[in-house]
């Protein structure tokens, strides 16, 4: 009967949750079975209930039970609802409700989880606490899908917030599947010997996998060793995990030191933490909890000698010294495989091979330390003590990250003193108090402020006071206070109570954030968790029974070195003599080219170059030759001449170069120039560079495609032929090379090398001066760059429906933005791309304010520079937009830059997934519609536990931003529609008389507000703009820049269940008012541009040749200009150029628009293109010519022309620019702004 009742509710489950992805992507098991509606009463619990009929036990998915939910006595934030799995089970995703038929209902909840109901753990994303978005009524389920997963027996949930005009209320379920595992625990005197037979090992791979959770910070995981000190251990340092790899026999000396790679940060949480240990060859790949560590061994550590045994938990070596101070590991093991081999089962059947060292136990034990967390300066916890002893004493343990906040403080009995026990800079600090009195101070410890655990211990009796740090007693001193001392009742910890409590408790430092645990006041321990009920002392913004510390410095965010430290809230970069600036060490100091130098202004010198500005790449010093043309000058070290001697095929001569930068970094110089060349001379008497007799090459050089090179001067490769080869001018004219006449006397090839792929020289190879006098010398000139072909590009928008699209931005973590623009437009947009959620967009919002705003799932955010003068003003300005971890921020020319702070607890990576341009303009047919449907886009957010849609069946739209255009000379127009699932909408309408009409119905029983235009007929075939604004009951409307108004709303703030957008024609029957219906029911007939709902864009997904899922598009509805004048073909007006990225599918490279499909168009433009191309062909005919005239000429000088611009060929450059265009990686630029100019 149990099973069949299962079968029936998963089935109502799946019924009442259409859409639902059922199985994780990339998983080959199904793990989503309901686990919830089959537990009994007894395995829900909570914080409180309301009544019997609010109790946990009736929190089931889409039950009616009871009151149809849980409710607590209380809505506060202390509340908590609890389910008891009975085993750990994998949880793969939880939903939640309402209550039944009431105003009850979370909009946002905390999960936390656990292995014994005790030491709860906050369940993160992203590397982020990450706080759940909950429900918008009471019925409908919003579900999230978990990833990673969580493997517990006790799942809670807390909620944040909830409808505020109800209380809490809620209904739960939670999908997943069993979790099997083996398990053992280790005493930290015990330990694991597994000796295995060397024929089963790989000589090249090993994998090594375990889990493991601990309360001490210190411990050996593993351990293998052999002759000589070479060892491979996993130690646990400090909460951090250490591998290290150490060969005894590594030469030189130096390289004595041992591999050591550190991952992972507060460990010792009694928390599982997953470990992964890859060897492939000489490679190693080393994760921790996801976060993964690459090293390739070199020399001696690619095979170092081990024996045929490992240890777990510890380092047995019967008589074998070992090199280093080792602990045991004090904790449970659990999936523990060695190259596949399952050790802990191997102990657990006594297999031969395993060794069992000590006592160990095949279950794991739960240690019942309760921690409480100090969430803000404002938490405190009060605590009674005994009032008027002779004896003040307490000890306690805590970890915290800030420098500075109270620890402790209790008064004084019969006099007006107290006892503070503070943290100032990372120090302990006892500081007792009373008038007339000189304070009595001890200082103990030092950088106690590094995120582990310490003990403190403190005692004041009769006039001695004494505190103890860490096992260590820093101090015990009489104390210049009464002769006696009596305790005042009440102890204070973290923090002090509002001063309206009547509380003589300071503070003077501010309040601690971080973690306390173990609390005892006169050598007894404090039951905490007494304090969940009220049943024991007062507190404030406390969490109870779990340590929510979290390292903000892993990963460590700070580029380039930058130097990472951290506070409770947040991290800082140290970027001193990193060469970066920035908050976290991201923008170069350095410019990218002596372009950029010489553009600034500069003359010649030296510079340090950043090639690839805040990528990978270090800045490295080079000279800069400031003429007409900026040369950059990168020397190496082989400048001078080079004699070689004695030398064969056999026996042959190889000649280095090591340049002053990496090659990588010699790369990116390389690619960014317009025009590289690098002379080489190779001298030679009776030394050729070619075999006469089978034309095999003699001597070559290699450049950094590693590949060898036969021809000695020009921009094409030619092989075996040298300068005077191409010119004609040989001293022997049956060879292309002067050394291959084979004289006995000295000559040479010299020749500029400029085909950029093959640059620079990095070796030259020589073995032909074998015979009797024959000799040869080489020199090899600096590499030599000029242009910067990224610094100038630049492009014009002559339309509003002129635009660049690119491939997808990618800034997960980091991104930046510069380009220069002019114009003459008051607005307009400069970049955009958008995501499901996600988006970035740059703009000009006014002629004097350039707008940066983005959304990266904690919610639009906005950053605007003002200028007391317009920008507008068709002058170059220069704008540089960043944003990263810590903040955002946008910088116009020298005014100065405004910053957005990231928020310390939220989402962090930026998920873009369409191509980044700007948007379109649309012509509508009669009848024509668009509709935008946000339940569809909601059903793809189910999937992404990282993002919920921002609009979405179940989320309340108390805000939004809108913008469109439009150009028409119809009435009545429906121009805009957002309609909800409750009857509520927004309507924009152009009325009868053609006067604007903005319609809101927030309350399906109420009339809409409506906000009416009528001082002129707007359907008078021009072009107007408008702007919406909502913040809750308050609209502000902006038409055209000029008319301006503020309204606000009577029929409510919020905006329910928001179901799709509509632009033209209302096809589906809907419940609105007469004059939206009428409106509705007619259309649109005309032009629309640069529609915007918040960050929605209709048009631009309408318009994409792969029409995204939640677009409809109905009747006649095409790509046009709203800026053509009536009667003209607005798409002949149009503009676009596309610049995809040639390394994906054809699809991808496929512009977003369509193509002009006027036969006079196709035919004028291929015309164009033959004669350009014509034009071309000559052109490359006369440089080809000249260039052998001028290699005759200038054969004496060509040292003197190393700062000569050399003439290039305009048409191959258009050319270049025409097929492709090579972006760097963070410059991504677009505009819709008529007559205006961009420079990339």
């Amino acid at each position: 009967m149990g099973s069949v009742t299962g079968a029936v509710l998963k089935t109502l489950l799946l019924l009442s949750t259409p859409n639902w992805n059922r199985v994780l992507a990339g998983n080959s098991y199904n793990c989503d079975d309901p686990l919830v509606s089959t537990l009994s009463q007894a395995s829900f619990s909570s914080s409180s209930e309301l009544s019997s009929s609010h109790g946990p036990g009736f929190a089931r998915l889409n039950r009616r039970d009871g009151a149809g939910g849980w409710s607590p006595l209380v809505s506060n934030k202390y509340q908590w609802l609890q389910i008891d799995l009975g085993e750990r089970m994998e949880i793969t995703a939880v939903a939640t409700q309402g209550g039944y038929g009431s105003s009850n209902w979370v909009t946002s909840y905390l999960l936390m989880f656990s292995d014994s109901g005790r030491n709860w753990k906050q369940y993160r994303q992203e590397d982020s606490i990450w706080g759940f978005v909950g429900n918008a009524n009471a019925d409908s389920v919003v579900y999230y899908r978990l990833q990673p997963s969580i493997k517990a027996r006790f799942l809670r949930f807390i909620p944040l917030e909830w409808n505020p005009k109800g209380r809490i209320g809620m209904r739960i379920e939670v999908f997943g599947c069993a979790y099997r595992s083996e398990v053992v625990d280790l005493d930290g005197k015990s330990c694991l010997l597994y000796r295995f037979d060397q024929k089963s090992l790989s000589p090249i791979k090993d994998v090594i996998s375990l889990k493991f959770k601990t309360m001490q910070s210190d411990g050996i995981l593993l351990h293998r060793e052999g002759q000589n000190g070479d060892h491979i251990t996993l130690e646990l340092r400090r909460g951090k995990l250490f591998l290290l790899i150490n060969s005894g026999d590594a030469k030189p000396p130096s390289a004595r030191a041992p591999v050591r790679l550190t991952l992972g940060s507060l460990l010792d949480d009694q928390h599982w933490h997953s470990v992964l240990i890859q060897r492939l060859g000489t490679q190693v790949n080393f994760t921790v909890d996801g976060h993964r560590r690459r090293f390739r061994a070199q020399g001696e550590f690619s095979s170092l000698h081990l024996d045929y045994e490992i240890s777990f938990g510890g380092i047995p070596a019967p008589g074998k010294p070992v090199s280093f101070p080792h602990k045991h590991f004090h904790g449970c093991l659990e999936n523990l495989f060695y190259d596949g081999v399952d050790i802990i089962d191997l102990a657990k059947r006594q297999d031969p091979q395993m060794i069992v060292m000590g006592n160990v136990s095949f279950s794991c034990s739960q240690p019942q330390s309760v921690p409480v967390t100090f969430l803000s300066p404002r938490s405190y916890l009060a605590l009674p003590g005994s009032f008027g002893e002779d004896e003040i004493s307490a000890t306690f343990q805590f970890r915290t990250w800030n420098k500075a906040g109270l620890l402790l403080f209790t008064e004084l009995q019969l006099v007006s003193g107290g006892l503070l026990l503070f943290l100032n800079d990372g120090k302990l600090k006892l500081h007792l108090y009373h008038p007339g009195k000189l304070p009595s101070d001890i200082t103990a410890g030092v950088g106690l402020n590094d995120g582990q655990w310490h003990s403190v211990s403190l005692s004041a009796k009769r006039n001695y006071l004494s505190v103890v740090v860490d096992g260590q007693v820093a101090s015990a001193s009489p104390s210049q206070g009464p002769e006696q001392i009596y305790s005042g009742g009440i102890f204070y910890f973290g923090g002090c109570p509002d001063s309206s409590f009547g509380s003589k408790c300071k503070s003077p430092l501010g309040g601690f954030q971080g973690c306390m645990r173990l609390i005892s006041i006169r050598h007894e321990v404090v039951d905490l968790i007494s304090l969940q009920p009220g049943a024991l002392g007062n507190f404030s913004d406390l969490q109870i029974d779990s340590c929510g510390i979290t390292d903000r410095c892993l990963p460590n965010y700070c580029e380039h070195g930058g130097e990472c430290s951290q506070s409770w809230d947040t991290f800082h970069c140290n970027c001193a003599n990193t060469g970066y600036r920035g908050a976290t060490c991201h923008n170069s100091i350095y410019e990218q080219s002596c372009e950029a130098y010489k553009h600034k202004g500069n003359t010649s010198g030296f510079y340090y170059i950043d090639a690839d500005g805040s990528g990978p790449l270090e800045p490295f010093l080079l000279y800069c030759n400031m003429t007409e043309t900026a040369w950059t000058i990168i020397q190496h070290n082989g400048s001078g001449v080079t004699r070689v001697r004695n030398t064969n095929p056999e026996n042959p001569y190889t000649g280095f170069f090591e340049y002053v930068a990496s090659m990588e970094q010699l790369q990116a110089t390389i690619n960014r120039a317009e025009h590289c060349e690098q002379e080489l001379t190779y001298y030679c008497k009776k030394s050729r560079l070619v075999s006469k007799e089978d034309g095999a090459p003699l001597s070559w050089w290699v450049g950094r495609t590693n590949e060898t090179q036969t021809y000695w001067g020009g921009s094409l490769p030619d092989p075996q032929k040298c300068t005077c080869g191409l010119e004609g001018n040989c001293v022997d004219s049956q060879y292309y090379c002067n050394c291959d006449a084979d004289r006995n006397e000295w000559t040479n090839d010299t020749g500029f090398l400029s085909y950029k792929e093959h640059l620079p020289v990095t070796r030259i190879v020589i073995t032909d001066t074998g015979r009797p006098h024959s000799e040869a010398a080489y020199k090899l000139g600096p590499l030599l760059c000029r242009g910067d072909k990224l610094f100038w590009n630049s492009a014009s928008f002559n339309t509003e429906a002129s635009y660049l699209h690119f491939p997808t931005f990618h800034g997960e973590l980091s991104a930046d933005v510069s380009f220069f623009f002019k114009t003459t437009a008051s607005s307009g947009v400069f970049l955009e791309n958008l995501g499901i959620t996600d988006f970035i967009r740059i703009e000009l919002r006014s002629p004097a304010v350039v707008t940066f705003s983005f959304d990266v799932g904690n919610g639009p955010f906005e950053i605007s520079v003002q200028s007391p003068t317009h920008f507008s003003d068709n002058q170059w300005h220069h704008v540089r937009v960043e944003r990263n971890m810590k903040e955002a921020s946008v910088r116009v020319d020298q005014l100065s830059p405004k910053t957005q702070p990231a928020p310390a607890d939220g989402h962090v990576l930026l998920q873009l997934n369409s191509q980044l341009f700007v948007e379109i303009s649309a012509y509508f047919g009669s009848g024509s519609s668009v509709i935008y449907n946000f339940q569809e886009n909601y059903s793809l957010s189910k999937n992404s536990s990282s993002h919920a849609a921002s609009f979405h069946g179940d989320t309340r739209l108390s805000r939004e931003t809108i913008k469109f255009s439009f150009r028409t000379t119809r009435t009545p127009s429906l121009l805009l529609y957002l309609s909800s699932f409750y009857k509520e909408y927004l309507s924009v309408i152009l009325a009868k008389n053609g006067s604007l009409q903005i319609r809101y119905k927030l309350n399906r029983y109420q009339e809409p507000d409506v906000v009416n235009f009528d001082f002129k007929n707007m359907a008078d075939g021009q072009l107007h703009h408008v702007k919406i604004n909502r913040e809750e009951a308050v609209v502000f409307v902006e038409i055209d820049e000029s008319m301006r108004r503020q309204v606000h709303l009577a029929s409510g703030t919020e905006l329910s269940a928001v179901r799709s957008l509509v632009l033209g024609r209302i096809i589906e029957h809907s419940d609105v008012d007469q004059e939206t219906a009428l409106a509705g029911a007619q259309g649109f007939l005309g032009c629309l541009s640069a529609v915007q709902v918040s960050h929605v864009a209709p048009l631009k997904a309408a318009l994409q040749p792969s029409r995204p899922a939640p677009i409809t598009v109905s009747g006649h509805v095409t790509e046009s200009s709203c800026v053509a004048q009536a009667g003209t073909d607005a798409t002949s007006r149009e503009r676009t150029h596309s610049f995809a990225d040639h390394s994906g599918t054809r699809d991808d490279r496929e512009p977003l628009t369509k193509t002009i499909k006027s036969d006079s168009a196709v035919i004028g433009g291929l015309i164009a293109v033959v004669i350009f191309i014509l034009l071309c062909i000559a052109a490359i005919a006369v440089r080809i010519y000249q260039q052998k005239r001028l290699y005759k000429r200038n054969e004496a000088k060509r040292r003197d022309r190393l700062f000569v611009t050399p003439w290039t060929i305009a048409c191959q450059a258009s050319l270049t620019l025409t097929i492709s265009w090579s972006l760097p990686k963070f410059i991504s630029v677009a505009s819709v702004m008529p007559s205006s100019h961009l420079l990339l």
